[in-house]
């Protein structure tokens, strides 16, 4: 194609396309098997859609600057009947306008055509991430000038809008076919590995034990699933499925129903007493899996149930006194979960305090923790499911729901409701 200076004139949008994509697929085909496994694949799929992507520049025009020079000017090809031999430059003088005109973006995109252009595209020099424009003539003045230059950026403009809406076209595609070549090696890679089949992990339950304050139903077995390994060569744990996760939330927020029928059996509990709670009825349906002030990692946790010797739920049991007091119990949480462990919770007790502030000021502490990565659906009006980093490895994701409750204070005796 041409160039001499012309913007937009170096390659077509759909091979920039068909090469982007192209290029990413590499990538991904390309990535070290380990390596692929132990990534995050939100993370991974955010990366390439950002390297892939194509980011179209945006001129600043507010802090467009211009300069002026004489200059020669060849006059050789004009329809001048004074010059006899125009096989020959024939140099006057003149005037050249500089006109610079800053811009962000990737500078690149301005060799590329996009899918509506015009036969004459605009010229302009690309300098670092300056354009330049140059306006030569004898007779030049600030009428015709500013015409030009107008008319240029226009012409510009024009150009880098069809190539934002290219842009987005590719942006919308390149998640969905990462997220599919990531998840198709995945998955080949793990065949390789022969971890097709169930990895025999299980949580051994009670056959009949009912529960003490919770109606008797089907005893639940822990269904094995992959997470992603340490950053050194690919070994899966089995770790608890988000359906058993479910399940002993379930349980938890069953027992503070309990509590909020009964405060009066309650009202003077302490954290410890209110965990014991708990504990019995985790142990109501996972025979001897749930215990309290287990070490593990780096701490102690309020409950924390094993299988196989393995860590597979973890949470804290926390008075509300503050948006300081949730902050600090994320960091103890983190601070003992280990590598491998991926489900976690906080359970928040609210007493003689506002619950409509405290539920307001869940959400905001938790995503302004340092290790905060997105929001999960499955929060409600008083229960907030987050993912977080692990401390130790960006690429580790934990699940964290915090879940609130506002459990009454006993009236005193004597005292009419």
């Amino acid at each position: 194609m041409q160039d001499r200076g012309y913007l937009f004139s170096n390659v077509s949008w759909f091979d920039v396309e068909a090469h982007q994509l192209q290029e990413m697929q590499k990538e991904i085909q390309g990535l070290d098997g380990n390596r692929l496994l132990n990534t995050s694949v939100d993370d991974l799929v955010s990366y390439l859609e950002h390297k892939f992507g194509v980011n179209v520049p945006e001129l600043i025009t507010s802090e467009i600057v211009v300069d002026q020079q004489e200059t020669q000017i060849d006059v050789s090809r004009d329809h001048n009947r004074y010059i006899r031999d125009r096989s020959r430059p024939f140099h006057v003088s003149g005037t050249e306008v500089q006109v610079e005109i800053p811009f962000t973006g990737d500078a690149e995109a301005f060799k590329v055509q996009p899918t509506a252009y015009t036969s004459s595209p605009p010229r302009a020099e690309v300098r670092g991430s300056t354009l330049l424009l140059r306006i030569v003539g004898t007779d030049l003045n600030a009428e015709k000038v500013r015409e030009q230059i107008d008319r240029t950026i226009q012409e510009i403009q024009s150009h880098l809008a069809t190539l934002r809406t290219n842009a987005a076209g590719l942006k919308a595609q390149l998640p969905t076919k990462a997220r599919a070549t990531i998840e198709s090696r995945r998955q080949k890679l793990l065949a390789d590995r022969n971890l097709v089949g169930s990895l025999g992990f299980k949580m051994k339950e009670r056959p009949s034990n009912a529960s003490t304050y919770l109606a008797q139903e089907v005893r639940r077995k822990l269904a094995p699933t992959l997470h992603a390994a340490s950053s050194t060569p690919y070994k899966p744990e089995p770790v608890l499925s988000v359906d058993d996760y479910e399940h002993i939330l379930s349980i938890l927020q069953n027992m503070v129903a309990v509590m909020e029928r009964s405060p009066s059996a309650f009202a003077g509990m302490d954290e410890e007493s209110i965990r014991s709670h708990f504990l019995v009825q985790l142990n109501g349906h996972y025979e001897g899996q749930a215990t309290g002030e287990t070490f593990n990692y780096q701490g102690k946790t309020d409950i924390l149930v094993r299988s196989e010797g393995r860590n597979i739920f973890i949470a804290e049991c926390k008075f509300w006194s503050g948006p300081k007091l949730l902050t600090d119990t994320i960091d103890q949480l983190l601070s003992y979960t280990s590598w491998r462990d991926t489900k976690t919770a906080v359970i928040v007790f609210n007493r003689n305090k506002d619950f409509s502030k405290v539920l307001a000021a869940i959400p905001i502490t938790t995503k302004a923790h340092a290790n905060f990565k997105r929001e999960l659906p499955g929060s409600a009006e008083t229960v907030f499911r987050y993912c977080f980093a692990h401390r130790d490895d960006k690429n580790r994701e934990l699940l964290l729901t915090v879940l609130a409750f506002d459990v009454p204070q006993a009236r005193p005796s004597g005292v009419a409701s």
